[in-house]
């Protein structure tokens, strides 16, 4: 039990269970998320990882378990769980018709944010990721990079406690992913809050997290500190994915058949 001088946990994930019709998405998944921590969920296409995004944001509701945020729940307190949240979706999901700065200052007024301080934080996350030439160009002529760009400072903005990633560096150029880690770091260190971030690239998870849990079918069939993942299964977290998912035979065989032609 936390006590009265105690930071509140950003995630607390109790059982969860989601299931779409006849096929289970999430099978009880249990994990916190730590203050001041960069927590991955790893996993392959389909493992169960974007399902539980969804619900943590209050986008999907699940048949079983619980969801906490900072002891909000995401479907019965909306508001307050949303509030302290930062999101950045699979799919990006943006206006087409408004530029970049338009589709800023509309995510400031729905969280309510100043306007003057708005406009200086979102100028230097956009100069930060190189996106200045297309703040004022509509979203429709942007790239996908540039589109991600424009949700990860849209996600940053409030500076939530809790930023909630899922594959937010998909069609990142090297530079933007370094500058786009640093600055989840700075986010975590400075006791700002925490961060959840999904990726099935193994190179992210053990540059940037500090713990991680392995989903596989919706189950969680793995989880601790990077180093302890890769000690406790092999010497590297590629592999220890593999063995954890029981996916490293089919890889072999995959390989060696493909040698047989």
């Amino acid at each position: 039990m936390e006590g009265a001088t105690a930071r509140p946990t950003p995630l607390v994930i109790d059982r969860l269970t989601v299931r779409y019709g006849e096929r289970v998405g999430i099978q009880d998944l249990t994990l916190v998320v730590r203050p001041g921590e960069i927590y991955g969920l790893l996993g392959s296409n389909g493992a169960g990882k974007s399902t539980t995004m969804k619900t943590i944001v209050g986008l999907q509701r699940p048949d079983s378990g619980s969801v906490r945020v900072f002891g909000f729940d995401p479907t019965t307190g909306g508001v307050e769980a949303k509030q302290r949240i930062g999101y950045v979706p699979e799919t990006p999901l943006l206006f087409d018709a408004l530029t970049p700065w338009e589709f800023l200052e509309f995510v400031a007024s729905v969280r309510r944010m100043e306007g003057e301080a708005v406009t200086k934080r979102a100028a230097r996350y956009a100069e930060a990721l190189q996106l200045t030439p297309e703040l004022h160009q509509p979203i429709a002529t942007l790239s996908m990079g540039n589109r991600q760009k424009v949700l990860l400072v849209a996600a940053l903005l409030h500076r939530p406690p809790l930023l909630v990633l899922d594959e937010p560096f998909h069609s990142l150029d090297p530079r933007a992913v370094r500058i786009a880690r640093d600055l989840l770091r700075q986010h975590a260190s400075e006791g700002r809050g925490a961060v959840l971030i999904s990726t099935h690239t193994m190179e992210v998870a053990e540059r940037l997290c500090d713990r991680a849990g392995i989903l596989d079918r919706g189950r969680l069939v793995g989880e601790g500190t990077i180093s302890e993942l890769q000690g406790s299964h092999s010497h590297n977290l590629e592999e220890a994915f593999l063995k954890l998912t029981r996916e490293d035979e089919g890889v072999r065989a995959a390989v060696e058949s493909l040698g047989q032609e």
